[in-house]
Order: structure tokens, then C-alpha cells, then sequence
């Protein structure tokens, strides 16, 4: 269930997001003071200006371009976000429209972009609870995000950046590389909610409005430090770099290879939402024309062809548009991830077929295998506890009662590296009962209490039909048996936001301190 925020958290929002990315006021027409309109433009020449985009509905997106308009001003976005649907949370740089009646927009391509202010994850399902994923936001990937927005069909959870990150073509668009990263591991690690891994990165999301918010934290931001040693350690899993630059092609052509041939032959391409498919698949092949030097007639010759043996072929319009977009020049190249998903997809044994796109790369250096180490990242410690806490503790426990001993042998965890790892960690819980040898040791993380206490509330409720009282009097239960290491800190945090209040504590200075 939404949120309603006023009009004064609205703009909170706003400010949050766009950072200094657009004048405070309209240059005309405001309805601020003339004292706060002059205080607002010396601030606004400190920051360099851009523009969002926004659209009034879903429909606003056609296959002619995006029917829309340009805001430069927080001010103009506020008054009209209950006529809109869609905007860029991110800024752009050069704007303009496509036609003289000034309807359709243009420059929304993340070369011309400006600053990227928060990274935007798309949830198109309802199956999954709030609940669900802020729970997963805190176990797979980088935390809880800052604000979390409803659409028809779904969710799209914003993380915020605490100062944006400037894009310029130098090196490259080293900078919006990386980004793309961060943005691709972000939608990665929520996969287990349906988090759709092939939305674009830093186009058009639903604008936050006073009815539409299920969730907000807006003091959880992010800096662009903290993004990139968390997407390090998501590259670390996955055994790859954190970006490629590319240099010059090789001679050798692409066109030639295994899994381009065995792509074109390929003729049950279609797709469906949060799949790759048709449009995706003639992209890349357009991509790859593009990249081998081909003249656009002959791509296009290449492409009717290759439309005419689909099962489900595009319209003419639609190749056109496309080829248009390959040669338009924005794109440094085909994306060797989506190759990899069309044929694992589309092509039988296609998983299995090696993707080389024919150019020469910067390839940063792989992190040493684990057992090849001396000493095991604390992470990777935290990790494997975690991963042993949640196989091993039934579902009816609070805790796993282990003794710190047990738990280092069942890991192989030294005690001295788990002792540091406690000391960091902001995800683990403990608790001890008793003294000397009848000392029980409890062992769970934040989400599993959450967990644990969200179902005894449930519970609670079925017998009483006080769900919020349940909750209340499980937290009261346990709150006082945890010792105060790094987690617990962040645990109050997440029950201050349930409108769950633990009583007074040994840690109440803790508390107090957090709140």
C-alpha cells in the first residue's frame, strides 16, 4: 500500500534525487518569493544545469520516438507530477524536440548525459511483497534502497547516489562504463524478485508522486565509493573485470564466427517482457554490420533477409528504425552479455558457444582464487556464515545455537578472523545464554529476524487480530539478548522504519544515537 507524502516531502524527493542537476525555479512564472528566487539563482550558478525528460503516460513511448516534453526546474516538476508518468531521474545535458509542434523529444541518449544521479531497478511483477524485496535488497545486494515506487504492474526500487557522478567523454566515457556496471549488478543481484536485467540502465522510470511511494529511507544514499567496491565484489563472483575499454578491431570477422552464424539461424526469436527477442536480436546483428564496416544498403539487404526467415518477423518500419539507431554512431558496439543471452535462449547448446566480438580490450586484473590466497576476503567469511546460518537454523527458531568453536570448524573459519569478521560485519546477530560450560551461543543475521518476527506476528494476528501488538512482542522478546556488535545498530534502524519500537536497553545509547 502507498505511501501519501505532502507536497513538502515531494520536493524532499526531488532534491534528493536531482541533486543541484536543475534550477531550483522557472526563469518565468514562478510562484516563489523574489527574495528566495534571487537566493536560489546565486546557489543554481554554482552547479552546471541540464534537463530531465518526462512523458504523460505509458503510451507516450511509440516506435516514431517518445512523445514528451523537457523540465529544467524543480519547481515546474513539482507543479506538474500528478499529470505525469514517466521521467529521467538522471540528468542530460543538450535537449531539444524532434518537430516543429515540439512533442517529441530528443537527446536522451547516455552519451548526453550530464550527471546520473540514482540507479533504477524494474520489478514488472506483483508477486513479490514490499517486504520481499527490501528483505532481499539486504541479503543479495548493496542494502535498502532509498525509495521504492509502484506501478500498474510492479515495483521499480531507486538507489540514490549521495553526490552524482558526472559523465564526459574522457577515456572513453570511462566513467558511464563503469556506471553501466554498477547499474547491470544492481538488477543481477535482484534477480531472485524478477528484477528485469535488460531495462535500460539510465532511460525513463516511473516519477515518484505523492500517491505512488510504498517505501522510503531517504537518508540511505550511496556514494560512488561504496557502488563500486560492492559491483568489485560482485565481479569477484563472477569472475569478471569491472569494465573492458575497447581499442581497434582485429582482423578477424566477426561475421564469421560460430555463434554469429549460428544467431542468423536462429528463426523462433519473439521475447516477451523481461526477455530478450526480435528487436534485440536484429540490433546487435545491426551492431555487428555497423562495427565490420558494411554500408547501411548492404545491412539492410542483410537484415530483410535475415526478418524474412523469422517466425515472427518485424515490420518494415521496425528494421528501418533500428538500422537507423545502430548507425546513428552513439553505440561503441554490439553488448557481448545480450549475445550471450540470445543464444543461451535461442540457439540449442548455445550457452556453450564462445562470443568474440573481434576487438582488442583493457582487461583489468581477475582478484587471486579463494583457496589460492593466504587469507580469505572478511566478506567472503561473512558470506559463508550467513549461507551456513540460514541452511542450518529451522524455520521455527529464532537462532542457531552453535557454540563459537562448533561454528569455526563446520566454516573453517579461524576463531581470530571470525571475532574480526563480527567486529564488521552489519549483517550478522548473536546472542548468549548462560555462563561457562552451559553457555549457549545464538547465531542469525537481520533478515532473518526480520523474517522470523514478521511470521510470529502473522501468527499473533490469525489468533488475535493484532498483527502490529505480535511484532511488538516478539522484538520485546528477543531485543535484549543481542549483543551490541556492528548489526545491531543497523537492526534498530530497519524496526524504527516497521514503526517497531524495542523498550529500553542496556543499548539505549545506541538507540538514541540512531534515532
Amino acid at each position: 500500500m502507498a505511501i501519501f507524502v505532502s507536497t513538502n516531502q515531494l520536493l524532499d524527493i526531488y532534491n534528493i534525487i536531482l541533486h543541484e542537476g536543475l534550477t531550483t525555479y522557472k526563469a518565468k512564472h514562478s510562484k516563489a518569493t523574489l527574495p528566495a528566487r534571487v537566493e536560489a539563482e546565486k546557489a543554481d550558478q554554482r552547479h552546471k544545469k541540464g534537463a530531465v525528460f518526462v512523458v504523460r503516460s505509458k503510451a507516450d513511448f511509440t516506435s516514431n520516438g517518445v512523445k514528451g516534453y523537457i523540465i529544467t526546474s524543480k519547481e515546474t516538476l513539482l507543479e506538474d507530477a500528478a499529470g505525469l508518468s514517466h521521467f529521467t531521474p538522471n540528468v542530460y545535458r543538450e535537449f531539444g524536440y524532434t518537430d516543429d509542434k515540439r512533442t517529441k523529444i530528443r537527446g536522451f541518449e547516455e552519451k548526453n548525459l550530464l550527471q546520473i544521479n540514482t540507479f533504477v531497478v524494474d520489478i514488472d511483477t506483483k508477486r513479490h511483497s514490499v517486504q520481499d524485496i527490501l528483505l532481499t535488497c539486504m541479503d543479495e545486494s548493496i542494502g535498502t534502497p532509498t525509495f521504492i515506487v509502484e506501478s500498474d504492474r510492479g515495483y521499480q526500487v531507486y538507489f540514490v547516489l549521495s553526490e552524482p557522478l558526472f559523465i564526459s567523454n574522457k577515456q572513453n566515457y570511462r566513467g558511464l562504463t563503469v556506471a553501466k556496471r554498477i547499474a547491470d549488478n544492481l538488477k543481477r543481484s535482484l534477480q531472485s524478485v524478477d528484477a528485469d536485467i535488460f531495462c535500460n540502465d539510465f532511460g525513463f522510470f516511473r516519477l515518484p508522486k505523492q500517491d505512488n511511494i510504498v517505501w522510503h529511507q531517504l537518508d540511505q544514499t550511496y556514494t560512488m565509493a561504496q557502488f563500486i567496491e560492492w559491483s568489485r565484489r560482485q565481479d569477484d563472483d563472477l569472475e569478471r573485470p569491472l569494465f573492458v575499454v575497447p581499442t581497434k578491431l582485429t582482423k578477424t570477422s566477426v561475421v564469421q564466427s560460430e555463434w554469429f552464424t549460428k544467431l542468423i539461424h536462429a528463426v523462433d526469436i519473439k521475447g516477451e517482457k523481461g526477455q530478450l527477442g526480435r528487436n534485440n536480436a536484429m540490433f546487435t546483428l545491426a551492431l555487428i554490420c555497423f562495427s565490420e564496416g558494411w554500408e547501411k544498403e548492404r545491412t539492410f539487404n542483410f537484415l530483410d533477409e535475415y526478418n524474412t526467415n523469422l517466425r515472427f518477423p518485424l515490420s518494415m518500419t521496425e528494421i528501418e528504425t533500428i538500422l537507423d539507431s545502430a548507425y546513428s554512431g552513439k553505440y561503441n558496439g554490439a553488448s557481448k552479455q545480450y549475445i550471450e543471452e540470445l543464444l543461451a535462449q535461442y540457439v540449442p547448446g548455445g550457452s556453450s558457444i564462445p562470443v568474440r566480438l573481434g576487438y582488442k580490450g583493457v582487461w583489468y586484473k581477475f582478484k587471486k582464487e579463494r583457496k589460492d590466497r593466504v587469507r580469505s576476503h572478511y566478506e567472503e567469511w561473512e558470506k559463508d556464515i550467513i549461507q551456513y546460518i540460514s541452511a542450518e537454523k529451522s524455520a521455527s527458531e529464532m537462532f542457531l545455537w552453535r557454540s563459537q568453536k562448533e561454528l569455526c570448524e563446520a566454516i573453517g573459519i579461524p576463531q581470530s578472523t571470525l571475532n574480526v569478521v563480527l567486529k564488521r560485519s552489519t549483517r550478522l546477530l548473536k546472542t548468549t545464554k548462560g555462563k561457562g560450560r552451559n553457555a549457549k551461543t545464538g547465531w542469525t543475521t537481520i533478515s532473518l529476524f526480520i523474517q522470523y518476527a514478521l511470521k510470529k506476528a502473522k501468527e499473533f494476528a490469525q489468533n488475535r487480530g493484532l498483527y502490529r501488538l505480535g511484532l511488538q512482542e516478539v522484538v520485546n522478546e528477543w531485543i535484549n539478548e543481542l549483543e551490541p556488535i556492528a548489526g545491531y545498530e543497523l537492526l534498530l534502524e530497519y524496526l524504527h522504519k516497521l514503526n517497531v519500537s524495542p523498550p529500553s536497553t542496556t543499548h539505549e545509547l545506541i538507540e538514541r544515537d540512531i534515532g
